[in-house]
């Protein structure tokens, strides 16, 4: 059996439709579904088995579960403004310092979901502690266990543990997400339903729109994940991330096209769409300015070390397909 918590998730979706289609059916599915409209992305993949988030962690707690091959932990907080630090440490934090005490015992491989909220407002974003400044205490709670990974790894494990740090990520099965949902997929949503694209106006010593980040198709996160799960000899913490800063401009840009494209209408440069009102640029918010990443962008250095070599998808690549995808399931 594989574990995959988050199952119902956006990126834990995804993991079992990557396995699926590797054939692989033999999932344990573990989620909370409290929010029961997330069953969607259930439906669209096979696994064998689903169990309770809370019945999961009593059965860890009593080592009630049948053999696992690998745990693929994605289950977690993941919404940045969360302020309740005891919920997103218990959460995000204690949960996944007992499954991976559960599978070092075991010589089980555990791979989980870091973030690059561990950077904080950078700049560089490279794996180490000189790096490592979060602004929030979601960003906390995802560094608390990198550095216990580190000290364990320099003790010795018995089995392979990696964390990912995924950067911004975007695609198919995340509209559960609300406002924590990619900006490609408000995007999508606020054309569709005004006819323009809201982007920030300039700050920070950037251009309207120009602040950039590094965004990734879910396509690409699973091939990551996928690759560790083939690669046990790998472990440590690694950016997930395309190496590549792009600006809002570009993800709009891909968003409003690819829709104006799926109606028979010419595509458009940046200044025409701003011209004709597609894209419209709003004042910065005063309650994000000192808590807002202007530029993010992944040093794969290590990623790239680890024999994961596959190219990954630019935006214009990767939001046509997220939109065709979403056009398809509407």
């Amino acid at each position: 059996m594989i574990v995959v918590t988050g199952a119902a998730g956006f990126i834990g979706s995804n993991l079992v439709k990557g396995l699926n289609a590797r054939g692989i059916t033999d999932i344990i599915a573990v989620d909370d579904l409290t929010e029961g409209d997330k069953f969607i992305n259930l439906a669209r993949g096979q696994v064998a088995d689903y169990l309770d988030r809370d019945e999961f962690r009593r059965r860890v707690a009593e080592g009630n579960l049948p053999e696992i091959r690998a745990v693929l932990h994605q289950g977690a907080c993941s919404d940045t403004t969360e302020r309740n630090g005891r919920y997103m440490m218990d959460n995000n934090y204690r949960v996944t310092l007992e499954l991976f005490e559960f599978c070092q015992a075991r010589r089980i491989p555990f791979l989980y979901a870091s973030s690059a909220a561990v950077y904080g407002a950078g700049p560089v974003y490279a794996e180490d502690p000189a790096n490592e400044h979060p602004l929030n205490v979601y960003g906390y709670s995802k560094l608390l266990f990198d550095q216990v990974l580190r000290q364990r790894m320099a003790a010795g494990l018995t089995a392979q543990v990696v964390g990912l740090r995924y950067f911004n990520v975007y695609g198919p099965q995340e509209q559960h997400k609300g406002r924590m949902a990619s900006v490609a997929f408000h995007n999508m949503n606020q054309f569709v339903a005004d006819g323009q694209v809201r982007l920030f106006g300039g700050w920070d010593g950037y251009a309207d729109g120009a602040q950039s980040r590094d965004f990734i198709s879910v396509e690409d996160v699973v091939a990551v994940n996928l690759h560790f799960l083939d690669h046990p000899e790998y472990s440590g913490v690694f950016n997930c991330g395309t190496g590549r800063a792009q600006p809002f401009n570009d993800v709009a840009m891909a968003v409003v096209n690819t829709l104006r494209e799926g109606a028979g209408k010419e595509t458009l440069p940046l200044e025409d769409l701003v011209e004709r009102g597609f894209l419209r640029y709003i004042t910065f918010p005063d309650d994000l300015k000192g808590r807002y990443q202007s530029y993010t962008q992944a040093d794969v250095s290590r990623l790239r070390a680890a024999g994961f070599d596959a190219p990954m998808r630019d935006v214009a690549t990767g939001v046509s397909e997220y939109v065709k995808d979403w056009l398809a399931r509407r």
